[in-house]
């Protein structure tokens, strides 16, 4: 079975680093489906069942985005919202439909990894920031798998630094 791997980035087309990772997941058609969000909806209105439909037929989901003021692009969370809805991914009357699915985020942050640290310049590891879709994928009992992360796509994206994380990127995916 296919991984999905879901793109939220409002500006694809001045990415460096998303779009590469991207460049290299397309090579392989038979195990990645990529869906990008922006480009699906590009007026913001999911259609909500095609997207459970998506999730559903896949046991191995990633979302894939820049880090944005330390958060999601705001289309990720409207996704979240109007996708995860009570009764189908959570609740009393819920078949939980993403039990056990295994799930990832591949992040581009613009900043340095040594600023995402308790001792660096914001105090907090991406980890830590993105504890909310830890707690999130854990409550709706998804299989959450961390993270794969690319620091300082603002000021250090050396065509070598992204060249290595293309090719560790999709060895994350491939151990999910």
């Amino acid at each position: 079975m296919k991984t999905l791997v879901i793109i939220i980035h409002p500006d694809l087309k001045n990415s460096i680093i998303n779009k590469r990772w991207i460049e290299e997941l397309k090579k392989h058609p038979e195990k990645y489906h990529i869906h990008d969000l922006h480009s699906a909806y590009p007026d913001e209105k999911i259609d909500i069942e095609k997207e459970k439909q998506l999730i559903e037929s896949h046991n191995t989901i990633i979302f894939q985005f820049p880090f944005y003021w330390f958060n999601c692009p705001p289309l990720f969370k409207k996704w979240l919202d109007e996708v995860l809805t009570y009764g189908w991914a959570y609740g009393s009357k819920s078949g939980y439909k993403l039990n056990n699915k295994k799930i990832a985020l591949g992040i581009a942050a613009g900043i340095n990894e040594e600023d995402y640290s308790t001792t660096g310049r914001y105090k907090y590891t991406l980890q830590q920031l993105t504890a909310p879709f830890e707690v999130t994928f854990n409550y709706i009992k998804a299989d959450y798998k961390s993270l794969f992360a690319f620091y300082g796509a603002e000021h250090n994206a050396t065509t070598e630094r992204i060249e290595k994380s293309t090719l560790d990127y999709i060895s994350f995916i491939e151990k999910l």
